[in-house]
């Protein structure tokens, strides 16, 4: 089953659009007075920092169905990025920076910034309901 890009790029831009002005919508309506610059802090790094899964008391299916995730989001990042910020990307992995590091330090346009802080986000709700499931299914047996 193939998603075309226009779907793909409406759901990132909904999920976008959800993260960003969500607070902003939930305080006005609590009637909170929040400022603009706590809002868009969280901006500052691309990546999400996600839980070590060697922690985790997952099987081998599971550990293979979350590496997917993650192997997804790394192949929707490079397909943001041009050839020369993939080369650099890739050299400064191999170096030992981590991706959010990695990616802080490319010259992205503000388009690629928003683009890969969706994706970023779309894989966290993913890595979110897989490991809810797994942990709701352990309850259960």
């Amino acid at each position: 089953m193939a998603i075309n890009f226009p779907k793909w790029l409406a759901v990132l831009v909904t999920i976008l659009a959800l993260n960003l002005f969500m607070p902003v919508v939930v305080a006005a309506s609590f009637g909170l007075n929040t400022p603009s610059i706590a809002i868009h802090a969280s901006a500052a790094n691309l990546v999400t920092t996600y839980p070590s899964f060697a922690d985790l008391d997952l099987t081998p299916l599971q550990r293979q169905r979350l590496q997917a995730v993650l192997q997804r989001r790394n192949r929707e990042i490079q397909v943001v990025l041009d050839i020369s910020q993939r080369d650099e990307l890739r050299h400064r992995l191999h170096s030992g920076d981590s991706l959010n590091q990695a990616l802080t330090a490319l010259e992205l346009q503000p388009e690629q910034e928003r683009l890969i802080k969706a994706i970023e986000q779309l894989t966290n709700l993913k890595l979110r309901a897989l490991l809810s499931r797994y942990s709701s299914s352990s309850f259960i047996n």
